[in-house]
């Protein structure tokens, strides 16, 4: 049914669902585990309930960029996942400030009319994190809906998390990421009209501001990289940082493609950051950087033919 921005209102043929209820930011193991406890309890057919923005965007403003997907994306996988909707549920004052049992009754009950709802078993909800599991299962069976609490998954001997992907990737570990996501995580964002620098050096750029997505480690990267979200995934290398040699500014992803011709401005761009090649360095020289930047090509092609 597609994607619903509040929980007020809703059409009698979105409420009534089985629900996977939590933040589902990077849709790791953890998280697919929790949606699947909501497709086994509707019989294969559930919806997903998730918060915009994030709790931690909410009472953290200044943070620095944490989400591992843009809604849009995160959306996108969850509806590929099965999932007949998404409720994205507005995370402002009025709903920080609802104790446990105002939130499921007015939330779960009275708007979305859950049937069943899964969560992880950390799961917290209501004013200070007042809630946990064990309370909304209480609830549930007081006002008469089901509830499944989906027990920690394990990644390789660690927690399936959506804080490892994140440290992973502040750490230069784009691997480490992939391997918690289920595959490489992907930078995207619109072709932005930059200064050109790379056009001069030889290796011209698709460039694109993260914004609220997480700043992976400063440095070069070898990576994949694809147009309109459609087509075959190009090969290449890229710097996200902010170039100290060629002028300090703010952060940005430059994304150099492999023998790629193509007026892209404006389109949107998805780069999967592959494997961690090298920090981002201040050279003394320009003519130093650009003999740095063709053995930068010549690694990444290395890289990506081992992979």
């Amino acid at each position: 049914m597609g994607i619903f921005a509040d929980y007020r209102g809703l059409p009698d043929s979105a409420r009534g669902a089985s629900i996977a209820l939590g933040n589902f930011d990077g849709l790791h193991a953890g998280h697919k585990a929790v949606i699947a406890a909501a497709r086994e309890a509707g019989g294969g057919a559930f919806s997903v309930a998730t918060f915009e923005p994030p709790p931690h965007a909410y009472f953290r403003p200044m943070d620095p960029p944490f989400r591992i997907f843009r809604p849009e994306r995160r959306n996108a996988t969850i509806l590929a996942e099965g999932a007949e909707s998404v409720f994205e549920l507005p995370f402002n004052g009025e709903m920080a400030s609802k104790t446990d049992e105002e939130f499921v009754r007015q939330v779960l009950v009275d708007g979305l009319g859950v049937s069943h709802v899964s969560v992880g078993f950390d799961f917290r909800f209501g004013r200070g994190r007042m809630g946990h599991a064990q309370r909304l299962a209480s609830l549930g069976r007081a006002l008469g809906f089901g509830v499944t609490i989906v027990e920690e998954v394990q990644n390789e001997d660690e927690k399936a998390s959506s804080t490892a992907i994140r440290q992973a990737l502040r750490a230069g570990e784009p691997e480490a990421a992939a391997a918690i996501l289920g595959g490489p995580w992907i930078a995207d964002g619109p072709v932005l009209k930059g200064e050109q620098n790379g056009r001069k050096f030889g290796y011209p750029t698709a460039n694109t501001n993260l914004g609220e997505l997480i700043h992976p480690k400063y440095g070069v990267y070898a990576v994949k990289v694809r147009i309109d979200r459609t087509g075959d995934w190009m090969p290449g290398v890229a710097n996200f940082g902010r170039t100290p040699t060629t002028g300090l500014r703010d952060p940005l992803l430059e994304a150099h493609i492999f023998d790629f011709v193509g007026d892209i401005y404006g389109r949107w761009m998805e780069v999967q950051m592959l494997a961690y090649l090298r920090p981002e360095l201040m050279f003394d020289s320009l003519d130093l950087m650009v003999v740095q930047m063709g053995k930068d090509v010549i690694e990444a092609k290395r890289r990506l033919k081992a992979s």
